[in-house]
């Protein structure tokens, strides 16, 4: 049965109303949000958005992920500081997606939640004259790729634009990585390295369990699907490789087709029993199409993966593992390295660290720098001194620390909203760069085939 509710999440602007719930404005771009069955879809409107309609419109199915989104936009319009007004216009009928693209009020997709269809729905919406702002993964298998090339190529016919949210490359310690492997007396040049000693690493360790806003996290119980949710090989790592192409080649086109070569690849399971899967989603039991993946009394997903490739020559390291939930006083842990000819600049988030992350200059041969070295280094941190006031140097076990003061640091959730301008600014100017395009093609061939390779070495 069709039927269609409006719901308004405590509207606190002025103006008038109308009869169906929405709000009347003049705002010049409007979100259309579609089945966000991931909290990423929220936090897209944690901030206000300049020149965005307060209305958003939500397509979706009935159930806990909608409410959830909800709640947590109700959540932003209710705090005290800097409170949204947000006024979600909700529609729940079976054919959300077809009625999504027949109502056509807005210009925008924000798509965040369940992977096995975000391609279809990447694809449908761009057919339908729509911009489409995604969280990764936008494709999660070589056949999804395959739709996903096509999607880009009837954006660029139809002058639309396609982006996904890479929330990293606001990251402050990864601006500033990137600043550093950029200076000369600092870094020199970036050298080749080889399979067996890449020159760029990017490894992390993330949890199943945790709290978001200060909230435990409730996963839906597709996320523990990697048919749905996509391997641990082609999900996080596209942070990875999205900041390795941005890092250390900016602002130029990487082909997929010539400049990339993939090494090796591998995956493995973590192992989640029935209690924890419960304590993660408040179901009461294993989902059907969880079954096959039950062996032993515990659920295999297949959340891990690594992969060696090289970019134009320049050999890298990505690798990402899921634990089900972090000891007492630990964390998330997150480690990225990328070797030149002066030092070796790195990030890392250990328990050294109380994992939290700290950038380091180091020394090549892993012995102290001389004081000759020392003066070159501090003579190149002065542009990175001016251009970033308040960072500072001061020596460490791992040779130089880059101490960041509190005023540039922010949290992953603020970079959302940022990442959105920027995909605002590139709809006003009514294209994006093509280096951005080339190097998300890119970024998504070499997850995809990387996991094709997994699973060939796997068999």
């Amino acid at each position: 049965m069709r039927f269609l509710i409006f719901i308004s999440v405590l509207c606190l602007t002025a103006g008038c109303q109308s009869d169906n719930g929405e709000e009347e404005n003049n705002e010049n771009i409007t979100l259309l949000t579609l089945d966000p069955g991931h909290f990423h879809a929220s936090l897209i409107q944690k901030n206000k958005l300049e020149g965005v309609d307060t209305n958003v419109y939500v397509y979706a199915p009935e159930g806990a992920e909608l409410e959830t989104h909800l709640a947590l936009i109700k959540q932003f319009n209710n705090r005290v500081d800097n409170p949204t007004h947000w006024n979600e216009v909700v529609y729940t009928g079976n054919d959300f997606l077809e009625k999504m693209i027949q109502d056509k009020k807005g210009e925008v997709v924000i798509l965040a939640g369940n992977n096995k269809n975000k391609t279809e729905y990447i694809q449908k919406s761009i057919e339908a004259g729509l911009h489409v702002l995604s969280d990764k993964p936008m494709a999660i298998d070589t056949e999804g790729f395959e739709v996903l090339l096509e999607a880009f190529q009837n954006a660029e016919r139809n002058h639309l634009q396609l982006y996904d949210i890479m929330t990293e490359r606001f990251n402050i310690y990864s601006v500033l990585q990137k600043e550093l492997i950029h200076n000369d007396d600092i870094f020199g040049e970036i050298i080749e390295g080889s399979p067996d000693n890449p020159s760029v690493i990017k490894r992390s360790v993330h949890h199943f369990y945790k709290e978001v806003s200060g909230n435990p996290l409730i996963r839906p119980g597709w996320y523990y699907d990697v048919e749905q949710q996509g391997e641990g090989i082609v999900d996080v790592t596209t942070h990875f490789v999205d900041l390795i192409h941005w890092q250390c080649f900016p602002e130029q086109a990487i082909n997929h087709t010539s400049d990339i070569a993939l090494h090796s690849a591998k995956r493995w399971p973590t192992l989640i029993s029935k209690s924890q899967f419960e304590k993660s989603t408040e179901l009461d039991s294993i989902p059907e199409y969880l079954r096959k993946d039950w062996n032993d009394d515990n659920l295999n997903i297949y959340a891990n993966g690594s992969m060696i490739y090289s970019v134009k020559d320049i050999f890298a390291e990505v690798e990402v593992e899921w634990d089900f939930e972090a000891e007492e006083g630990m964390g998330d842990t997150h480690f990225s390295q990328i070797k030149g000819t002066h030092s070796t600049i790195s990030i890392r988030q250990d328990k050294e660290q109380d994992f939290q992350p700290k950038l380091y200059i180091e020394p090549v041969d892993e012995q102290a720098f001389s004081s000759l070295e020392l003066e070159q280094i501090k003579k190149g941190f002065d542009s990175i001194e001016e251009k970033y006031p308040g960072v500072t140097l001061e020596e460490s076990n791992f040779g130089l620390e880059v101490n960041v003061p509190e005023n540039l640091i922010e949290g992953h959730e603020e970079h959302f909203s940022q990442v959105a301008n920027r995909f605002f600014k590139y709809i006003e100017d009514g294209k994006m760069p093509d280096w951005e395009v080339a190097n998300m093609i890119t970024k998504y061939y070499i997850t995809t085939q990387a996991l094709a390779l997994a699973k060939e070495t796997s068999r």
